[in-house]
């Protein structure tokens, strides 16, 4: 089961998203399926049948949008957690390969389509909640057991209300 966090920016973009889908989106692909429809056979109607289904991918992630951001805790910046990870928190971390990775922990449904955006319930972010700078870091994962060492914590000042 997935943490229900979400930064106030995560939780502003999927409302944004959710908007755009029902009040923009929907309306449009809805008038291409009625004027598709009314050129007669729907069985062979390529406008009609990509129209429809875009009508149900829609519909089913405002669904989704629509329980999801009933159910999600906004989880604003507090400056008490300066100098720890806490859901929020940019940190970067480097192993003993010299290899330096920048993420941010955030919920689940602000992960996609970013590279640099872990969930708060991936083995990395759990491994990483509490830390502070110059702490080490045993990660273990499907992959194996790696270590990191956080050489950085900063958090976003502005992701607040």
């Amino acid at each position: 089961m997935k943490t229900p966090l979400v930064t106030r920016k995560g939780y502003l973009k999927l409302r944004e998203e959710m908007d755009y889908l029902w009040r923009q989106e929907r309306p449009e692909v809805t008038r291409k399926v009625t004027w598709a429809a009314s050129l007669g056979d729907r069985s062979e109607n390529a406008d009609y049948q990509y129209n429809k289904k875009r009508l149900r991918e829609i519909d089913r992630r405002v669904r989704y949008l629509r329980k999801c951001l009933e159910y999600l805790k906004v989880v604003d910046y507090n400056p008490e957690q300066e100098g720890k990870v806490f859901f929020g928190a940019w940190v970067t971390i480097e192993n003993e390969q010299d290899k330096t990775l920048t993420l941010r922990i955030v919920g689940y449904d602000e992960i996609f389509g970013r590279n640099d955006y872990i969930s708060v319930d991936s083995p990395m972010a759990r491994a990483l909640i509490g830390k502070a700078e110059d702490d080490e870091v045993i990660v273990t994962t499907e992959a194996g057991t790696f270590e990191w060492w956080i050489t950085r914590i900063w958090y976003d000042t502005t992701d607040k209300a």
